[in-house]
């Protein structure tokens, strides 16, 4: 058993919550009760997430996509109020953490997925090793990039969108950014990569990826941002010898 405010401390510190400029509150969104001894994990904090921390009786729900999104309505109303429901009624804490989780450069989203793609990383191409978001690195050997979208859909267990860039080399350098980072592509291609990696694609990418000259993989923002929620809920299981779970609710976007 954890206090939640220790809990909370541990995660902000872990994280450095406080020195990230988001788009949303870092860190507890939702108070409940002030012991903790299990946490569910997941990547957005939706209604069929918090059934399942429920029916578990989950102490405390631990997500990358929480609540209190910048340029949302304020109002409590609607699907917004049955959720808070759900976790006031049952006195489960939230805990959410965007940015400072895609940052991490052991338990975030970009370290998990580089890890598991194989990827010895290089570091990152807009700010310091656990600041910036875009990342990059290296394969062990050159691959196609049909190669390399089997890598993908291997390790994500999801088939990726693939932009080939006509007449290119093997892959060897690889940038990445989880979830909605496909417009980082154009930076990645200053850096010098033959691939990158997001998890959303825009109608402009295809031709930006075509025209620079950088393969394009767009391998989904759920599936590359299972990784990191699921990294932290152990780090807090080690630390603290309470019980994680991590939930996967199906998302194909």
């Amino acid at each position: 058993m954890v206090e939640r405010d220790q809990l909370v401390a541990a995660c902000d510190h872990q994280l450095r919550a406080a020195q990230f400029k988001d788009f949303t509150v870092n860190g507890l969104q939702i108070e409940g009760r002030t012991e903790i001894r299990r946490v569910m994990s997941g990547v957005t904090a939706c209604q069929a997430l918090l059934d399942e921390a429920i029916a578990w009786k989950a102490d405390a729900v631990l997500v990358h996509h929480g609540y209190f999104w910048k340029n949302e309505p304020v109002a409590i109303t609607g699907m917004k109020q049955r959720r808070i429901k759900a976790l006031l009624a049952h006195d489960i804490n939230l805990l959410a953490y965007h940015l400072p989780l895609d940052a991490h450069p052991e338990l975030g989203n970009n370290a998990e997925l580089g890890r598991r793609l194989g990827l010895k990383v290089e570091g990152c191409l807009d700010g310091e090793m656990g600041e910036g978001l875009l990342w990059s690195g290296r394969l062990s050997a050159p691959l196609t990039p049909a190669a390399f979208a089997t890598r993908v859909e291997e390790t994500l267990a999801r088939t990726p969108l693939v932009v080939e860039a006509p007449g290119q080399a093997p892959i060897e350098r690889v940038a990445w950014c989880t979830g909605g980072a496909q417009d980082m592509i154009t930076q990645a291609c200053e850096a010098g990569v033959q691939a990158f990696v997001s998890g959303e694609i825009s109608e402009r990418t295809t031709h930006l990826a075509r025209e620079l000259g950088v393969h394009y993989f767009c391998a989904g923002h759920h599936a590359t941002e299972r990784y990191g929620v699921q990294a932290l809920g152990e780090w807090l299981a080690d630390e603290y010898a309470i019980e994680h779970r991590f939930v996967d609710i199906d998302n194909p976007a």
